[in-house]
């Protein structure tokens, strides 16, 4: 692999603006080796001139003494600077430059020069933070100790009470120590110590760190929102408990494994970006005939970049306290914790996922077939047939889609490098690849076209009265299934997921109640395109519950109960999305938000109307939901378009954002169009009874 190449895929994502422009210098470099190329006159060889050297002899042996080598002549100068900031800026003379590609060098040099400023400065402010950070990481370290005595030895002679009030809302003006304290959940205030081993004081002065620190909630409930809307008093005591002691050191932990993937991030920023300097000045020498990597490279050793030793110090430090007070003195286990891990692919996941395809495909043909071979369709009692059983199965079809085109999301998240794990919160380790959630759905789809053509092999007439009470009860059996799965409290069929995406749900149904997260409001969003599946699980309940299910009758159609419901099921993700929107508008006051929360405020209306035209049929319902299925519609089509996908933005040169994670252009317009026309047609504007019709009518044709 060429340089060029494993240098873009070793970048950070978030910091990818902040690298040398390595593809930049190279093009400049090419610019040069042309300019060159036609200055030669064609026919004449290309050499070295050494006559100005002195000749050596043919017998005189060489001498590797200092005083026989020749003085090497420098082709460039470099020149250092202090700005008005403070920061060091470095110029670059070419002390002899030569007419072929004379103004592509010096392009060459300036733009180098300011690409290694811009680098160099980069990292100079990112150390800076970390040092920051370090501190408040020194004081949580004390109250941290602190807290342990007072838990293990509570008859310490100690001045104060054995409670501390604790203002859970308040957070210290600090910025540094904000961020950190959310996450660490203890926030020391005042001038407590900066540093040291803390091991060495004495009890009570150890212990008097205890005076200025709040336990920081960082779990947000219902009732605490609440209380803050109606401004109650929200404060709790602090007790000094084991179970609390456990809470604060998993946070902290945690807390120093992200600060130290930090420092590993920049030491491996530092050294990215000096190797594509090295690089491209052997390109220059080469292309040029010159000597300037030697001196350049001597300041680049020189300068912040890489001659600054606070990140390796830093490193040292974490690792000796990681494993001092969370490893338990066992090295091998703190720099286990520490060091990333790689998440192994099993070949197992990938055999079974292979092996749950083509069952998945095989039985697609097999169903296919029977219903051609036994005319099926033919029959009496297929209308029957595809009004109760095709709600109960297209529950895990849609379910099944979903979860193939998630997939389809973590292969190209994990292939443009996008750190999904950490922008989601999944806990370390436990995230789901691509391959398993495969595993997953084409399992689930393989159990569910079983099911199918189990119960297809029946009698469909309603006069024969052949309908088996077990092969009824199947799409019951199969959602028991995945429902215990999914509650399952055993640690098996990854639990960690489970419980991330029940939390999720949770937090998605009880908007307003908890603070807004990126997974709440993408799940949300994409409950919003399962609604046929959420009207599924409440026929599932009707049918089961008060439909006679033995002779497949059922009165939900006519039912005020299940109509009523048919609404509200419809409407409950939209409704959430809203709440979660107005939420974020008064916590952020951002006035889009609100946009945002109109657009989906006019699709629940839209759903509402849609739905009572569905039920009733008449010309007043029919007027109202195309009108504000229209407005619904073009609304969400000039948000999908401006905001989501940034189409249409001045700025831009290519009708999109600027910043792409996929370089080809031609994907984000396919993908605009298909938003467009899959989900704001099919979604919007087509009903269930339209998709059982159309269904229905091409199985009867084939």
């Amino acid at each position: 692999m060429k340089f060029g190449k494993d240098f873009v895929r070793q970048m950070i994502p978030e910091w990818q603006q902040a690298y040398i422009d390595y593809a930049c210098l190279k093009s400049i470099l090419q610019e040069i080796q042309t300019s060159r190329k036609r200055s030669e006159r064609p026919g004449v060889l290309k050499r070295k001139l050494s006559g100005s050297r002195n000749f050596s002899g043919l017998t005189k042996r060489y001498s590797r003494t200092a005083s026989s080598r020749e003085p090497e002549i420098e082709d460039i100068m470099v020149y250092a600077t202090t700005g008005d900031d403070g920061f060091e800026r470095y110029e670059t003379t070419i002390l002899e430059v030569a007419e072929a590609g004379r103004e592509s060098e010096l392009a060459f040099f300036k733009t180098l020069d300011l690409e290694f400023d811009k680098v160099n400065h980069f990292y100079r402010s990112k150390v800076e933070e970390m040092v920051k950070e370090a501190v408040v990481l020194n004081k949580q370290m004390d109250a941290l100790i602190a807290f342990r005595i007072k838990v293990e030895q509570p008859s310490s002679s100690w001045s104060c009470s054995e409670t501390v009030s604790v203002d859970i809302n308040a957070l210290d003006s600090t910025e540094q120590r904000k961020t950190l304290g959310e996450e660490m959940g203890i926030i020391v205030e005042g001038n407590g110590s900066n540093g040291g081993d803390s091991t060495k004081d004495s009890v009570p002065e150890v212990l008097s760190v205890l005076e200025r620190i709040r336990l920081n909630k960082t779990q947000e409930t219902p009732l605490s929102t609440i209380k803050n809307v109606l401004k109650l008093s929200n404060q709790e005591e602090l007790k000094f408990t084991r179970e609390n002691l456990k809470k604060i050191e998993e946070r902290l932990k945690n807390v120093f494994i992200e600060f130290y993937r930090k420092l590993r991030h920049l030491k491996n920023y530092s050294f990215l970006n000096t190797l594509a300097i090295s690089k491209i000045m052997k390109k220059y020498d080469k292309i040029a005939s010159r000597s300037a990597a030697k001196p350049y490279m001597e300041m680049v050793d020189k300068s912040y970049l890489t001659g600054s030793d606070e990140i390796n110090k830093l490193m040292l430090r974490v690792e000796s306290t990681f494993v001092e007070h969370f490893a338990g003195l066992n090295r091998s286990k703190g720099m286990n914790l520490l060091r990333p891990k790689v998440k192994k692919e099993k070949h197992r996941i990938t055999f079974s996922t292979g092996f749950f395809v083509g069952c998945t495909v095989s039985l697609v043909v097999a169903l296919v077939m029977f219903i051609h071979a036994r005319n099926i369709m033919g029959a009496d009692g297929h209308k029957l047939y595809m009004e109760t059983m095709f709600p109960l199965y297209s529950l895990f079809a849609f379910v099944v889609l979903h979860m193939i085109m998630y997939a389809s999301n973590i292969y190209f998240w994990k292939r443009y490098r996008v750190n999904y794990p950490f922008i989601f919160g999944f806990k370390e380790g436990t995230e789901l690849g691509y391959r398993h959630v495969l595993l997953l759905s084409f399992g689930l789809g393989t159990l569910a076209l079983c099911a199918v053509l189990i119960n297809l092999d029946m009698e469909m007439d309603p006069n024969t009265n052949d309908y088996k009470t077990m092969t009824e009860l199947l799409p019951i059996f199969i959602l028991a299934l995945v429902v215990a799965i999914l509650f399952c409290p055993f640690n098996i069929f990854y639990r960690s997921s489970r419980v991330f995406f029940l939390m999720v749900v949770f937090r998605c149904i009880a908007a307003p109640l908890y603070k807004v997260n990126l997974p709440d409001f993408f799940l949300a969003d994409q409950l919003t395109s399962q609604v046929q599946a959420l009207r599924s699980l409440e026929f599932y309940i009707c049918y089961y519950g008060w439909g006679d299910f033995r002779h497949r009758q059922n009165t939900c159609r006519s039912s005020d109960v299940y109509s009523t419901f048919y609404f509200i099921v419809a409407v409950i993700p939209y409704w959430s999305r809203f709440l979660q929107c107005v939420r974020r508008l008064i916590e952020e006051n951002d006035s889009s938000q609100g946009y945002n929360a109109l657009k989906y405020l006019l699709t629940v209306v839209a759903v509402c109307l849609r739905t009572a035209y569905s039920l009733n049929r008449g010309n007043i319902w029919k007027i109202a939901a195309w009108v504000f299925s229209a407005l619904a519609t073009f609304y969400g089509t000039y948000w999908d378009i401006v905001f989501d996908w940034g189409l249409l933005h001045r700025p831009s040169k290519h009708l999109l954002r600027e910043k792409l994670l996929v370089p080809n252009k031609a994907v984000y317009y396919v993908a605009i169009v298909r938003t467009m026309t899959i989900k704001r047609t099919v979604q919007m504007l087509i009903d269930d009874f339209l998709i059982i019709w159309f269904l229905s009518s091409l199985l009867y044709r084939s």
